[in-house]
């Protein structure tokens, strides 16, 4: 089961569809994630991402995530809170080439985010 902002998907199948439609439509995608807590099971990130939509538009979500994992290792439930903030190009933060974040830029925290 996963929240993600409005929608609640049930099911790998739903996970896969909504993911590929989800990247469909944000480009030049920068994320950084920070681990807030975690026990057990289950853990705990708060995260933002930068990303341009199709007609150009930067913006900025942020959020907090709650996952649990069963036992076999698979994620097994996500529960996602998240805002969107449009952006100019100029507001960005998160500048790197595409892939991962390189370990000496910058975190959230260190950003003021």
């Amino acid at each position: 089961m996963w929240r993600n902002r409005s929608e609640f998907l049930n099911g790998r199948d739903e996970v896969v569809q909504f993911l590929t439609r989800k990247w469909q439509g944000e480009h030049d995608y920068r994320l950084i994630k920070e681990l807030w807590s975690f026990d057990n099971a289950r853990i705990a990130v708060r995260f933002a991402y930068e990303a341009r939509r199709p007609d150009g538009q930067w913006f900025r979500a942020y959020g907090n995530e709650n996952w649990e994992f069963a036992p076999d290792g698979l994620m097994a439930e996500r529960r996602a809170s998240i805002n969107d903030l449009e952006i100019s190009e100029s507001d960005r933060l998160f500048h790197w080439p595409l892939g991962r974040r390189p370990d000496e830029h910058p975190g959230l925290s260190d950003l003021g985010l």
